[in-house]
């Protein structure tokens, strides 16, 4: 995969007003582990090579604070830094060395939308763990809430290198590897965050960690089904904190050959929601829940 300056989506950072039950959740039942702890926050890290995927900080209000993402290295954080304050961006830290657990180089941005982004470059890598058949590998995608998708969906292009992979009626799907998408950007009627997905090995491996979560009083909040653009099985819930999150797996991989596709393309037949016809319409708590997160 040629051309991409940004070549991953690394981590998103959430405000929580109980730290402790929130390290709870995430490392006992959606399955992550600590990484670091310090300053009163903790950094969980999953199966995967990342040194964390999620960080959590005590907050008055469940909010999302930054999503980060990789860049190829110094020279594209600093390309992709450029390209974003000439499509409008603001700057919140100029790239620097990043003093928190994972180091490396980092700048953080406030974009057109009031979304807040990280840039890292040589942050630290672990060793990977032998994949699990229930719990997470990495972050799959962040899915955001905007009032003009296709003026956010310009920023990601033009200020972050991304590519459009397809157009629903509703979002815009962009990539910046050989996933179908990194960030799907969902049509709202305020910007925050929609729901944080996190990937797992295998659709079974969706379902067990499904069994998992429901074993410990958290319901499914839609799915399981299989998506249309992207192809990936999905599994939503929602956390302690009213946040939803998404074990997903088996995501189209796509190369630079890829045509991207429009609305007319993504149609359902009446009453479906999904590829296979075995999600049930997406429950009003849920849709409530998808619009309830801000940034901080």
């Amino acid at each position: 995969m040629s051309g991409f300056p940004v070549t991953a989506l690394r981590s998103v950072d959430l405000l929580v007003p109980d730290l402790a039950m929130a390290e709870r959740f995430y490392t006992t039942i959606w399955g992550l582990k600590v990484a670091a702890r310090g300053g009163g926050s903790v950094w969980l890290h999953a199966t995967g090579d990342d040194h964390h995927v999620l960080a959590l900080h005590p907050g008055a209000q469940a909010a999302i604070r930054s999503v980060t993402f990789r860049a190829a290295d110094a020279g594209a954080l600093h390309q992709v830094f450029g390209m974003a304050l000439a499509e409008g961006a603001s700057v919140l830290a100029a790239p620097a060395t990043l003093e928190e657990p994972g180091g490396g180089m980092a700048c953080t941005l406030r974009d057109p939308s009031g979304f807040v982004f990280r840039l890292v470059a040589g942050d630290e890598r672990r060793a990977p763990d032998a994949p699990s058949r229930d719990t997470p590998d990495r972050l799959a995608h962040v899915n955001l809430n905007c009032r003009d998708v296709d003026a956010t969906a310009r920023f990601f292009e033009a200020g972050l290198g991304f590519r459009l992979a397809d157009r629903s009626k509703l979002m815009a799907f962009e990539r910046c590897n050989s996933d179908h998408h990194a960030v799907v950007l969902a049509e709202a009627p305020l910007d925050g965050l929609n729901h944080v997905a996190f990937n797992m090995p295998g659709w079974e491996c969706v379902m067990r960690g499904s069994g998992r979560m429901i074993d410990a009083g958290f319901p499914l909040a839609w799915g399981v089904g299989r998506h249309g653009p992207g192809d990936n099985v999905f599994a939503y819930f929602i956390d302690p904190f009213g946040i939803v999150i998404e074990y997903t797996a088996e995501v189209e991989q796509v190369g630079d050959d890829h045509v991207a596709r429009g609305p007319s393309h993504w149609t359902w037949p009446p009453g479906r929601t999904d590829q296979w016809g075995i999600a049930p319409p997406k429950p009003e708590a849920t849709k409530k829940a998808q619009l309830a997160i801000r940034f901080a």
